[in-house]
């Protein structure tokens, strides 16, 4: 559905047509705020209103205390009604604080209010100067450009934007549950779709949560299920997003479901086809390698939905031709070794990205034997070691050889925190779970004897410094600030060498049974790819990126898409929890009301009449330099004949964000920006200038 668009048919192209300004507005109001003392401090704002009011085109002028407070939005009110006015210009504080008040005031009052403008005296002029003549002349100024300003602005109607109420969320873990359930007991349609076999991410993996050591299973499994059963909840598994088209509200999702080779319909989950399959070697993903499974499997026991799929890579069917045992057996004939991937298009008014992060291989370090060491394992093989429903069942042993490690070296800061390596930025989660996994092994391990290697302990979260001292006081985890230069084997034992910096740079080695490297958070393989498929942006390290660090931490510089969790960098599973709440209400203050309003402030391409239609000669620069890709290619056409007369560039005004990069790229200067028009922007500067 196409929004309704009132296309400025003035031409401001003076070579072509002879300009000519129209409608000059010439019954002004300026109000100037002391704000407390903020302004009036060092501007008398008693002199400015006077100046104003000599102004030409100024029916009406004055000062108060407070203009932002009840009675000085009144006094606005009452001046417009009373004095007929067409126009406002407020001198206050920065138009990011109180200028929707104010414009609301007027529209209030009965006046359009895009006919309201802000003239910045506490930012510009007061914060900046000191208490002198010339700083009261130069509020003076800023006033007159206003002034001129508005006497050429345009009444404008806020956009209207269609919303499709349903909502899709990329990706299982935490954040994707999280924020499915948000969503969905507001009241809203979500489809949840996840690349893997199961919901559930990189927590299902987990054994322990810090700081409480709470059971990951047990804090996550249910809302696993509880996603499963929401009637609002569509969950598809094995599938991934594979274009995204459209704009906020209205987009269009096609999403690949890829072929299982099972039919979800006829399976029961009894799993009976897993045991029977003779490929049984092959290491399991959701293991880290550590365990193996079949070709046909479930990922572990609580999967969600918890039916097998197929591996087409280890199958034999697939490879040989021939096996098809598992079909054999299948008690509800659910084996469909024929079926071809499916591709599904969904109508969407907002997407919450949430896929997450993955963690570096051993196989990155060759300093620590380039993953060639079996007792050298990364922080999420230990989790699995140490997990119930783990290939040891819980027992901490070494992979080389099942005995249990009676002395292990824990090293932070594996990759993280270190240009060399391309990874400056700090991990965040590694400082926590290296505590987390040392206590759970000496837990386990009662006669063992742990040590952890570390730069800095960063435990920023509540309760988190107190779980390292527990660490530290209660489980007695010996703690080595220093770097550990080199892991080599000898004589069945790992030989970790690193130094001591709160000792002087004293040299360590430790003869080690296993070794477990708290390796760097990085972004998911796939992620730039899945970034330019949506439009949007992600840092040299190709985590996505946020609209504004602080002021729009879930939102992206496309509306309508909003990021939670570690898809935007390492985060831990409270900060993971609390930023997809934070995207579930972005996306449920969307998707409750029936149109999305927006301001009107967004570049439009001027039109005007036959036989020129506008001055757009249809090159498109702008178009391949808008990040928002809100610029479309429109065909006039011949209302008789249907022959198109002319391609020029349209704004789609649901995607502008009014950035102004089209205005400025444009060569044949077609086209403006809403209520900052050549026109508007020229007289406030000639204002200025010819004071």
């Amino acid at each position: 559905m196409w929004l309704q668009r009132n296309w400025d048919c003035n031409v401001i192209l003076s070579k072509l047509i002879p300009y000519k300004v129209s409608n000059i507005m010439s019954r002004i109001g300026v109000f100037i705020c002391h704000c407390g003392e903020n302004i009036s401090a060092t501007v008398d704002c008693e002199r400015v209103a006077k100046a104003s009011s000599e102004m030409e085109g100024v029916e009406f002028a004055t000062d108060y205390k407070y203009m932002c407070s009840d009675p000085g939005q009144t006094l606005i009110k009452t001046a417009i009604k009373e004095h007929h006015l067409d126009g406002v210009v407020v001198g206050s504080c920065s138009p990011r604080m109180h200028e929707a008040t104010f414009r609301r005031a007027c529209s209030e009052a009965g006046m359009n209010p895009y006919l309201c403008e802000i003239a910045n005296l506490r930012e510009h002029v007061s914060w900046v100067h000191e208490k002198c003549e010339a700083t009261t002349n130069k509020a003076i100024e800023i006033v007159h450009g206003l002034v001129e300003k508005v006497k050429r602005n345009r009444p404008l109607d806020a956009i209207e934007v269609p919303v499709t109420k349903k909502a899709l969320v990329i990706g299982g873990g935490i954040a994707g549950i999280q924020a499915s359930l948000d969503i969905a007991n507001c009241g809203q349609q979500v489809i949840l779709i996840e690349k893997g076999p199961s919901i559930g991410g990189h927590m299902s993996q987990l054994s322990e949560t810090f700081p409480t050591l709470d059971c990951s299973q047990c804090i996550l499994t249910p809302r696993m299920v509880e996603v499963a059963q929401n009637p609002n909840i569509t969950l598809y598994t094995y599938a991934e997003l594979e274009k995204l088209e459209g704009f906020i509200g209205n987009f269009k999702a096609t999403i690949r479901l890829q072929a299982k080779s099972v039919d979800d319909s006829k399976c029961t989950g009894c799993g009976l086809c897993t045991t029977k399959c003779p490929q049984n070697n092959i290491p399991s993903e959701f293991n880290e390698g550590l365990g193996t499974r079949t070709a046909i499997f479930t990922p572990f026991p609580q999967a969600v939905p918890n039916k097998p799929v197929i591996d087409k890579e280890h199958c034999k069917y697939y490879q040989k031709g021939k096996c098809k045992v598992c079909q054999k057996f299948c008690p509800t004939g659910a084996i469909e070794y024929d079926k071809p991937d499916e591709f599904i298009t969904e109508d969407i008014g907002a997407v919450v990205v949430t896929t997450g992060f993955n963690v570096l291989k051993t196989e990155f370090f060759p300093e620590y034997g380039y993953g060639k060491y079996k007792d050298v394992i990364n922080g999420l093989q230990f989790e699995r070691l140490a997990s119930a429903s783990g290939p040891t069942l819980g027992e901490i042993r070494r992979p080389s050889d099942g005995q249990i490690p009676k002395k292990i070296v824990f090293i932070a800061c594996c990759g993280s925190r270190d240009p060399a390596k391309g990874i400056p930025y700090c991990s965040k989660i590694c400082c926590m779970y290296t505590a987390k996994h040392a206590m759970l092994y000496q837990h386990k391990v009662h006669d063992g004897d742990s040590t952890v290697f570390y730069m800095d302990v960063r435990a920023g979260g509540k309760n988190y410094e107190e779980f390292v001292r527990r660490a530290v006081e209660e489980d007695h985890v010996n703690y080595v600030r220093g770097r550990v230069a080199r892991v080599y084997e000898k004589s069945g034992k790992l030989i970790v060498k690193g130094v001591d910096t709160l000792m002087g740079a004293k040299p360590v080695e430790i003869e080690a049974d296993m070794v477990v490297l708290a390796t760097a958070g990085v972004a998911n393989k796939g992620a730039e790819e899945l970034a330019q498929r949506m439009h949007i942006s992600y840092d040299p390290y190709h985590f996505f990126t946020e609209a504004h660090p602080k002021l729009k931490p879930v939102e992206t510089n496309t509306a309508g898409i909003f990021l939670a969790g570690a898809c935007q960098a390492p985060k831990d599973i409270p900060e993971t929890v609390a930023s997809a709440s934070g995207a579930a209400v972005k996306v449920v203050s969307l998707l409750s009301r029936p149109t999305l309003i927006r301001e009107p402030l967004v570049a439009v391409v001027n039109r005007c009449a036959p036989p020129l239609f506008s001055t757009c000669v249809g090159c498109f620069m702008c178009q391949t330099i808008c990040p928002y890709q809100a610029i479309e290619r429109e065909e006039i056409k011949d209302r008789k004949t249907g022959k198109v007369l002319k391609v020029i560039a349209r704004i789609n005004p649901g995607l502008c964000q009014g950035c102004g990069t089209c205005v400025s790229f444009c060569r044949s200067k077609s086209i403006d920006i809403q209520g900052y028009t050549n026109e508007e922007m020229y007289a406030e500067v000639t204002a200025l200038l010819n004071k």
